[in-house]
C-alpha cells in the first residue's frame, strides 16, 4: 500500500533532491522565492528520508568546508516537508526520487543529469538552474 503526501488542493508537490539544497551556496539563487515567481502557484516543498540521511552525511563529512554546506543544506531542508517512505520505496536516493514521482505526480528539483534523464523518461516534470542563473522547468504541461 502506497501512502501519497497530502496536499492542499491546487498545490504542486516538488521532491527536492539533494543537490537542490546547495543551489543557494553554489549559485546564489534563493530556490524558495524563485519557485514561487515561476511557478505563480503554490507549491510544497517535499523532502524524502533518504535524501535527509544523505545531506546527514554530507554535515558530517570530513573537512570543514563539506560540514559547513552540509549543516547550510540542512538548515534549508527544514522549510520542506519531510515525508519518511520507510520502506515503501527502496533502492538508491535517485530510485526513491523517480518512483515517489510518478507515483504521486510530482515535480522533482535537481541538478543531477542523469536522474534528469530518467525523470523526462517516466514524463515526470524537472526543476533544475539553467546557465548558473535561473531555474528551468522541464517536462511541464
Amino acid at each position: 500500500m502506497t501512502t501519497e503526501p497530502k496536499n492542499a488542493k491546487g498545490t504542486v508537490q516538488i521532491i527536492f533532491d539533494s543537490n537542490a539544497f546547495f543551489v543557494p551556496l553554489k549559485f546564489k539563487i534563493d530556490v524558495f522565492d524563485e519557485l514561487r515567481a515561476h511557478l505563480n502557484m503554490n507549491f510544497e516543498a517535499v523532502l524524502l528520508s533518504p535524501i535527509l540521511r544523505e545531506l546527514e552525511k554530507l554535515a558530517n563529512a570530513s573537512g570543514p568546508k563539506h560540514r559547513k554546506e552540509g549543516a547550510y543544506a540542512l538548515r534549508l531542508a527544514k522549510k520542506c516537508k519531510l515525508i519518511d517512505v520507510g520502506t515503501q520505496f527502496s533502492g538508491s536516493p535517485d530510485d526513491v526520487i523517480a518512483k515517489a514521482a510518478e507515483e504521486w505526480n510530482s515535480m522533482v528539483f535537481t541538478n543531477d543529469r542523469q536522474l534528469r534523464k530518467r525523470l523526462r523518461n517516466i514524463n515526470v516534470p524537472v526543476i533544475y538552474v539553467r546557465q548558473k542563473s535561473r531555474l528551468e522547468i522541464e517536462g511541464r504541461t
